[in-house]
């Protein structure tokens, strides 16, 4: 799952870059849709087989890993350690990802993520879509990741092969992720069972960190290149993208219910205090330091510890 999704990231940050996409919507965009694949197709691959709870467990860890320990080790590799949150639309943003990460937690609390509230899901990231298309200082900027190719002067376009083979290679990571969350699932359920926990604590410990790791990738290559609009766009993006999205289109596949109540509180406490902390630290002088990154990171191991014992 994690080279497939390599293969994918990579294969779209060319792409992108080539066809001249904006810094912002390659961060926020184009790789936190790839990097949200695998939490898509292991929640449609969960509801399909009657265990959706997998997918609950999957994007609260996964959620929970973008808040915590990527801002962590983004904000470690960065050159200034920190990464920079200024910019109107990305404070704004800071609290559309506080809200997609609390709405989920709300809407559960009476035990079960229903088909209506699947629809409420969606329709939040399809507003926040439209607002943020709206937005246009934010596509000011274009994604410089290479240098541009100049011949005497003039620009040199990529060469249409070049983004054929990128066009290739993103199919095959997708295709690998389709097959990869079909396994995942499977031995989701195997471990659960081998070892008598409740399959929601393979999500949020397992499939849910797992599935963060390119995340994790992407911010620690864009803060070695200090690159802040990325890691922000991604990181926001893969907190709005599966608390919205991927939890929605499973819910209306297939309405979730929490049946382990303490493990699912213990999860939605420290989701919301890792949405809470996310939003103060990123709105407080509009960047994220060291000594926050250090609070996100114990706040994780606190999780972690807690969910175990």
């Amino acid at each position: 799952m994690r080279v497939s999704s390599e293969w994918l990231i990579g294969g779209l940050m060319r792409l992108s870059k080539a066809i001249g996409i904006k810094e912002f919507i390659v961060g926020f965009f184009v790789m936190s849709i790839a990097s949200s694949l695998p939490n898509l197709f292991l929640g449609l691959t969960a509801a399909s087989r009657g265990i959706p709870e997998l997918s609950l467990g999957d994007v609260f860890g996964n959620n929970f890993v973008a808040m915590t320990l990527a801002v962590f080790f983004a904000i470690w590799f960065a050159k200034n350690k920190e990464i920079s949150a200024g910019g109107k639309t990305v404070q704004s943003t800071a609290i559309f990802t506080m809200i997609s990460a609390i709405l989920p937690i709300i809407l559960i609390f009476d035990g079960n993520l229903s088909r209506p509230d699947g629809i409420i899901l969606i329709g939040l990231f399809f507003a926040y879509v439209i607002w943020l298309l709206n937005k246009k200082e934010m596509f000011s900027k274009m994604y410089t990741h290479e240098k541009p190719l100049t011949h005497h002067g003039q620009l040199v376009t990529p060469k249409i092969r070049h983004a054929l083979k990128d066009f290739f290679i993103i199919c095959a990571g997708v295709s690998v992720i389709v097959a990869a969350s079909i396994g995942i699932v499977f031995s989701a359920s195997f471990i659960a069972n081998s070892l008598g926990v409740p399959i929601i604590i393979v999500g949020l410990l397992i499939t849910g960190l797992g599935n963060a790791l390119p995340e994790i990738y992407f911010a620690v290559a864009s803060a070695k290149r200090n690159e802040t609009q990325l890691i922000i766009g991604n990181l926001m993006g893969s907190v709005i993208f599966p608390a919205t999205l991927v939890l929605g289109i499973v819910a209306l596949i297939h309405p979730i219910e929490s049946t382990h109540t303490e493990f699912a509180a213990t999860s939605r406490v420290f989701l919301l205090m890792a949405a809470i902390l996310f939003f103060i630290f990123a709105r407080t002088n509009k960047k994220i330091n060291l000594a926050e990154g250090i609070i996100l990171l114990a706040l994780y191991a606190m999780f972690v510890l807690t969910v175990i014992f």
